[in-house]
């Protein structure tokens, strides 16, 4: 049972929200400010953070900045709430850290498809499973640990898992719609900037190895073997 976190200080809205994911089988907790936010999650680690951009003290921007910044909350799944459309705020919030968004007003159904789908596509590998090594990189599967020159990188949820789907299929170009439907577990009808948002906060944090992940131009996205060359 997955346990959401939920913070809005529209308070009608928030409630429904809960009533519905309650229902789903989520177990819930509602914050109506930022600060009462960080220190729920403090209190109880979420597995996800449906969290407003637009609250009355600390911004959304600023909560998920403190969430990522705190070692056991980094992997929590964040997202966003917001009633802005414009693509500057979106890529803001993915820039501190956020794992997907969702744009009000928006059905609260398909919220909670998203967040089955989210969970489903992002949660623990079974144990055993070994670790992915590509010339500087290490992906620890089962430890959910990823490595660069064998110095420990954080990685949210959604990159961590991107990191993996392209390593396993090493030199094979994956298409922004195979990366949704398989990554993210969504819709490849979505708007795809969430996977060039997320590639370049990726190849960012891939260091000395990040020409490892390229882009082919009018198709998708592909990890190459340096040995290969």
């Amino acid at each position: 049972m997955s346990h959401v976190l939920i913070v809005d200080d529209e308070r009608d809205l928030a409630e429904l929200i809960d009533f519905n994911l309650r229902g789903a089988g989520f177990t819930t907790r509602v914050a109506f400010t930022g600060e009462a936010a960080i220190s729920a999650a403090r209190e109880q680690s979420p597995d996800v953070v449906l969290l407003d951009l637009m609250l009355p003290d600390l911004s959304g921007i600023e909560v998920c900045r403190h969430l990522r910044a705190n070692p056991r909350l980094r992997d929590v799944l964040i997202v966003m709430l917001t009633a802005k459309s414009e693509e500057a705020d979106r890529i803001r919030g993915f820039e501190v850290g956020a794992d997907d968004y969702v744009v009000k007003p928006f059905s609260v159904r398909e919220l909670v498809l998203r967040l089955k789908a989210i969970l489903r596509r992002t949660s623990a590998p079974q144990e055993g499973s070994p670790p992915l090594a590509l010339g500087p990189l290490r992906l620890d599967v089962t430890q959910h640990r990823f490595f660069v020159e064998e110095k420990e990188t954080p990685l949210t949820a959604l990159e961590f898992r991107l990191l993996e789907y392209l390593m396993a299929r090493l030199g094979r170009v994956q298409t922004r719609e195979q990366l949704l439907e398989q990554v993210w577990g969504l819709s490849s009808a979505l708007e795809t900037r969430t996977i060039d948002t997320h590639v370049m906060r990726l190849r960012d944090k891939l260091g000395p190895a990040r020409a490892l992940l390229e882009t082919v131009r009018g198709v998708g996205y592909r990890i190459v073997d340096p040995a290969a060359g």
